[in-house]
């Protein structure tokens, strides 16, 4: 009987993707199998996030809960990975000594050997360095789950806003070669996937090596050369940082039709004020001048964002300013949080003089706002015909399958198991507090093959 692999994700598509890849490494090498039942595991992994807040006793929380299952069988192995590892180091086993295994996002392709580390020392194996690419070059050949992959093109970010832990616990950006990232996708393609979207801390600041010439490939050549390849019929790329989104990126929206029609681009505050703090890189103005090129490149596209909301000495006015900034824009999408500091970033030395409350009530009309563009651009697609890449069966069950949009919205609606992997056009009749329903209107054939 093969040994048992049970995993738990915090935090981002970057995470969801190093965990996948964590279980792939762990599978080649010593035969494991995923388990969604804990107490039948022989190694459990907890694969951490620290942009949260109070991310630390989270972790430390969960693998309380774990000990229980380490005395009931000794021999079990408990490991923890990701960003909380990178920047705790050997400090987590200290404080938690049933802990056997901590590694960083850069060394999860080593798991193997810490494994074996750890069983014949029997001490905690830990290992937080920063390989570079190194761990793209050790990773299994890539397994698809479905029609649709996340794709690593990049590591780490060289941004440094103040505010953000990222670049001290994946380190410094690295990009892959672009024949790497397109081997990768190619190999997906033949296993059915359809869609892929393209990762990185600070992805359109990918630059990578093209073959064995001096040459570097931008994101923008990257979609026009992952269109191309067979199968691949829908394309997205998250998540982007406002400086480096380039006027190349721009034109791609208007000349890549496989390029979907959604676009995160987080923000963090409409404050010119509160930008400088943050250390962004760029002004509101500069901001909202690209966001309007971009709509002009692609006319109905779906925008989503990233809002922190009192950000030390944030005034009324600093607050109203990205109130405006969202009516400005129109996003029907965000990801809203509180500020909280982050230890080891030059924000938590900044006094946090603004109030819980204040903090509270700000991020409740900051996402009353945001709601109410999202449900009215819900409501705009209902009477239309969008096509949708089927996924999987709908959670309403009843004999409907889901899938997503373009513009990112999941739609409801009947259809065959069979039909998933395969692209659908589907008339939009109703929109609900999540999602949509609908019902298909045709199935696509492309090449001779439905896709």
């Amino acid at each position: 009987m093969n040994p048992k692999l049970y995993l738990v994700t915090y935090g981002c598509q970057m995470n969801e993707y190093d965990s996948s890849k964590m279980a792939d490494v762990l599978a080649k090498s010593h035969g494991f199998e995923r388990t969604s039942v804990p107490e039948e595991a022989d190694v459990l992994l907890l694969n951490t996030c620290s942009v949260r807040e109070k991310a630390q006793e989270k972790v430390f929380s969960e693998l309380g809960r774990w000990r229980e299952w380490k005395q009931a069988r000794p021999g079990r192995v408990i490991g923890v990975g990701g960003c909380v590892a990178s920047q705790e180091g050997e400090q987590i086993a200290s404080r938690a000594p049933h802990v056997d295994l901590v590694f960083g996002p850069q060394t999860l392709h080593r798991l193997p050997e810490l494994l074996e580390q750890n069983r014949q020392t029997a001490r905690p194996a830990v290992d937080i360095s920063f390989p570079e690419i190194e761990k793209f070059d050790r990773l299994p050949e890539p397994r698809a789950e479905g029609p649709t992959a996340f794709v690593s093109i990049m590591e780490g970010c060289s941004k440094y806003c103040t505010f953000c832990i990222v670049p001290y616990t994946r380190g410094a950006e690295v990009s892959r070669p672009l024949d790497d990232v397109l081997v990768e996708i190619a190999q997906l393609a033949d296993q059915g996937v359809r869609e892929v979207t393209l990762l990185g801390q600070n992805v359109n600041a990918y630059r990578g090596r093209m073959g064995d010439t001096a040459d570097v490939c931008d994101l923008a050549l990257l979609i026009g050369y992952v269109a191309r390849i067979p199968g691949i019929e829908r394309i997205r790329f998250t998540t982007s940082h406002p400086a480096e989104f380039t006027d190349a990126l721009v034109d791609a929206f208007a000349a890549e039709p496989k390029l979907a029609s959604y676009l995160h681009l987080p923000v963090q505050s409409g404050s010119n004020r509160i930008l400088g703090m943050m250390k962004r890189g760029y002004t509101r103005e500069q901001f909202l001048a690209k966001i309007e090129r971009i709509k002009q490149a692609r006319p109905g596209l779906s925008l989503s964002t990233d809002f922190i909301v009192g950000f030390p000495s944030e005034s009324d006015d600093d607050f109203a300013q990205t109130m405006d900034l969202i009516d400005r824009v129109g996003f029907d999408a965000a990801f809203s949080f509180v500020y909280s500091p982050r230890p080891g970033t030059p924000a938590a030395n900044l006094r946090d003089n603004v109030t819980t409350e204040i903090k509270s009530a700000r991020l409740q009309i900051l996402q009353n706002r945001i709601r109410s563009f999202d449900d009215a651009f819900k409501q705009s697609l209902v009477g239309s015909v969008q096509t949708v890449l089927v996924e999987r069966p709908s959670r309403r069950g009843r004999g409907q399958m889901t899938g997503k949009t373009s513009s990112n919205r999941s739609v409801n609606f009947d259809a065959p198991a069979h039909l998933a992997g395969q692209f659908v056009d589907v008339e939009v009749t109703e929109m609900t507090t999540n999602s949509l329903r609908g019902r298909i209107v045709e199935q696509h054939v492309v090449a001779g093959a439905a896709v």
